[in-house]
């Protein structure tokens, strides 16, 4: 009898996976449709680095306030390199300064952010290019509005800040311990600048422990929850004509066993004054030894003899 229950259990429980796994695939085309194109973000072809090694990818994430085209002035205030190697065994996420004091093609040296509000994706693409040496595969911009929707679909996350800490801008206290965080709570962990140790160097750190924390609350959502966050999650994306659900559905398949990322973050000699703004200043020479091993899809080795990773876990 009780090996009759068992049985009828699990074909219960194959009937809830098989419909939610039907669900998620005739929604397809809806998550598809969601997904805003930007036509010709890449420079010109004589211009770029070369293709990566292998089957690697590299990836160019920005947070904006508004998606690209979008009339106003375009901030990226999140700017992130990921790079999937060939073996997808790993996924490694390095934050590039908003501020990074960089030659911006047509302008001089200036905040990378800058390149953006100039000439969109296709100069900030371009000036990440030629900073780094590193091609980009594919692009991707998340508008804020639905980082807000996507925290919610999935019922929030969880962070762990270290000690109390306060943000005068917003007027919000992050208390020491285990802090959840949705919708617009998340918006203002993740963008919170002033008062942390660190500065912009923390909020990367915090923006990559978000990510992080997503991808661990994913994994542990239900299928229709998982739903609801693809519908708002596709909804805020706007990328280069490349990317197709198929493609994002055949990484997250290639990357399914992968249960934590590696942070990183441009090694650089700090904040300094120029012309009378605060910038960050590249220590070029090791920010030319790690992105040489994101060109070679040699960052695991990298990283096991230089360090540099970012702890996500205790935050500020």
């Amino acid at each position: 009898m009780l090996r009759r229950f068992l049985i009828i259990a699990g074909l219960l429980v194959a009937m809830v996976l098989a419909g939610g796994f039907a669900l998620l695939m005739q929604r397809q085309s809806t998550y598809d449709g969601n997904i805003r194109r930007i036509a010709e973000p890449f420079p010109v072809e004589s211009e770029r680095p070369p293709k990566p090694v292998g089957e690697a990818q590299n990836w160019l994430l920005i947070g904006s306030d508004r998606r690209p085209g979008e009339a106003g002035a375009q901030r990226a205030d999140t700017i992130m390199i990921l790079h999937l190697p060939a073996d997808r065994a790993r996924i490694y996420v390095i934050g590039i300064p908003r501020d990074a004091y960089v030659p911006i093609k047509g302008h001089g040296n200036d905040k990378i952010n800058a390149s953006y509000a100039y000439g969109g994706p296709k100069l900030l693409i371009s000036t990440v290019e030629r900073f780094t040496g590193v091609r980009i595969d594919h692009f991707a911009a998340v508008d804020f509005a639905g980082f807000v929707a996507m925290t919610k679909a999935i019922g929030g996350i969880d962070v762990y800040v270290s000690r109390t800490t306060h943000d005068p801008m917003n007027k919000v206290t992050w208390r020491q311990g285990a802090v959840h965080l949705e919708g617009e709570q998340t918006l203002l962990f993740v963008r919170q600048r002033y008062n942390l140790p660190g500065g912009d160097f923390d909020r990367i750190r915090r923006q990559q422990a978000v990510i992080k924390a997503m991808g661990k609350k994913l994994r542990d959502s239900s299928v229709f929850e998982i739903d609801a966050f693809l519908q708002e999650a596709t909804k805020s994306l706007s990328v280069d004509p490349g990317v197709s659900v198929s493609l994002l559905r055949d990484l997250a398949i290639e990357l399914r066993g992968v249960e934590d990322l590696t942070a990183l973050t441009t090694p650089n000699t700090g904040s300094a004054m120029v012309k009378g703004a605060s910038v960050v200043k590249i220590d070029k020479a090791q920010a030319d030894r790690l992105f040489e091993a994101v060109r070679q899809d040699a960052i695991a080795r990298y990283v096991e003899e230089s360090g540099g990773i970012n702890d996500t876990d205790l935050l500020y």
